[in-house]
């Protein structure tokens, strides 16, 4: 960065009011500091190499800021009030939760030979229902106009559900908001086990919400690691989702890796051998069309944000990619996870204004769905949790909107329909009768001795569920609480039909 030049979200907001000299735009950021219109001082920041000038990233003097590069340009900002950046999670988190950076990295290993890859897109050979794909991503199911094609809104929420944000999220999808079909609307849950109520998980279950899976550790490096790693994690925790939240293991179909690291090849022959529909991993860069789903029979249509994404072919294995939220301008920066976005310093209307124009891009252009995913993160800022409602609000008053599950989106994508024929659409009705039971009354309240592997000491963890409390706290290679470990042992699916 040049010395003096303000960051952009300073630039944007100077904007706004007429100024003539270099003098003056530097004395309005000295007078709104709270606003986080700073300059760099001192030695200057580069944007590291081999992340092609995109991605947040720690600053070396303190992690209450981080720089946002852009193209290779670095933007300076700050966390929010108590709050510290993470260099891997790559967002902001309480103290005791980040691990301050900067965080050196490694290049990832090479471990595909140039063989067996996946191919690129073969339109005449890939075919609904079971594959589609396009030359860049952005071709519209079915060969539908998009005045003819639904916009799909999907909201998705990563980590444990608890006391700290199920009402929350409950306050989400009020009884007010509702598809043009009459139904309400619907999000996914991507679980992870740690300080997760299993009671409240099947209660969002039981209202019809989808539940897939994260991992049971939320550990770093798993992008790295081997095929029994990723089964006793995402396996793992489909089965401790099915023990104590009474979710069926047919109903879980969805996956998404930690930290948006997609495990190379690993993850998806592990998500293929055992019968998951889709991924929800896989990061892709600002563009101004956005790509729909896509199955990995061929070769991902647009650039890997990760390194880490899949080479080989994974015939109708879906993948339903993060496109990057973003304004023309850039303010705010561009992120795949909503709260990663730097809007912490807007006010609820500024907040809507922000999603009004991110979502156009979608609306007015392919109709591609448009996926807002969310950390708890978000919710912990008053205005940016009042200015989605006032988005959801919006969007549920357009007759063409509807407000989905990832496989529900899905469902639609593998046999699209016109806007005209969805009110009475199957697959999106409201009248499921396999849901989960309702959560019980009085819930479980398990005190349970926990030794995490890593450490040498155990502490008590406490875990709420309808079901039958477990001798120990479950974890990798034991997600029944046993208390022996490595008990679990898991078949995959394609070897159970033979």
């Amino acid at each position: 960065m040049v010395k003096g030049t303000i960051s952009i979200f300073c630039a944007v907001r100077s904007a706004r009011t007429v100024m003539t000299t270099y003098t003056r735009i530097i004395l309005f950021c000295a007078i709104f500091v709270y606003v986080n219109c700073q300059v760099r001082e001192g030695e200057e920041f580069v944007c590291p190499e081999g992340t092609q000038g995109n991605g947040n990233f720690a600053d070396p003097a303190t992690c209450k800021r981080f720089y946002q590069c852009v193209d290779g340009y670095p933007y300076t900002s700050r966390c929010p009030p108590g709050l510290y950046f993470d260099d891997i999670s790559k967002f902001c988190t309480f103290q005791a939760e980040a691990r301050c950076g900067p965080i050196p990295t490694t290049p990832a290993p090479i471990t595909e030979t140039p063989l067996d890859l996946a191919t690129k897109c073969d339109q005449a050979e890939c075919q609904l229902p079971y594959c589609f794909c396009s030359k860049d991503g952005t071709l519209i199911p079915g060969g539908l106009d998009p005045d003819s094609t639904p916009q799909m809104i999907m909201l998705t929420f990563d980590g444990a559900v608890n006391l700290n944000n199920f009402e929350t999220y409950k306050k989400v999808f009020s009884k007010n908001l509702l598809n043009p079909n009459g139904c309400p609307i619907r999000g996914t849950f991507f679980l992870s086990h740690e300080y997760s109520n299993y009671a409240m998980v099947q209660a969002l279950a039981h209202d019809g919400h989808e539940i897939a899976t994260g991992t049971i550790s939320q550990q770093q490096g798993l992008q790295d690691k081997g095929y029994e790693e990723w089964v006793g994690e995402m396996i793992g925790m489909r089965e401790i989702l099915k023990k104590f939240a009474n979710v069926s293991r047919t109903e879980i179909v969805g996956a998404r890796a930690p930290f948006l690291k997609p495990g190379r090849n690993t993850q998806f022959k592990v998500l293929e051998d055992f019968g998951y529909i889709y991924d929800s991993s896989v990061g892709v860069p600002p563009l101004t069309v956005p790509v729909w789903p896509y199955t990995l029979d061929y070769k991902i249509p647009h650039e890997c944000k990760s390194g880490t994404c899949p080479t080989k072919s994974f015939p109708g294995l879906w993948e339903v990619p993060f496109n990057a939220h973003y304004i023309d301008s850039f303010e705010g920066g561009h992120c795949p996870y909503l709260d990663q976005c730097v809007l912490f310093n807007y006010d609820a209307d500024e907040v809507l204004e922000w999603l009004q124009e991110d979502f156009n891009r979608y609306y007015e252009q392919n109709r591609a769905p448009y996926m807002m995913p969310f950390h708890t993160n978000w919710f912990q800022t008053k205005a940016l949790e009042q200015g989605l409602h006032k988005f959801l609000r919006w969007a549920a008053n357009l007759n063409d909107v509807w407000i989905v599950t990832v496989t529900q989106a899905l469902t639609w994508i593998t046999e699209p329909k016109p806007l005209n024929a969805l009110n009475n659409y199957e697959a999106w009705k409201c009248d499921k009768k396999d849901l989960p039971p309702a959560p019980c009354n009085l819930p479980n309240k398990c005190a349970l001795s926990f030794k995490n592997p890593d450490t040498n000491f155990s502490d008590t963890r406490y875990m709420e569920t309808c079901s039958e409390c477990p001798h120990k706290y479950p974890w990798l290679g034991d997600s029944g609480g046993t208390g022996i470990p490595g008990k679990d042992n898991y078949i995959p699916d394609n070897l159970k039909r033979k």
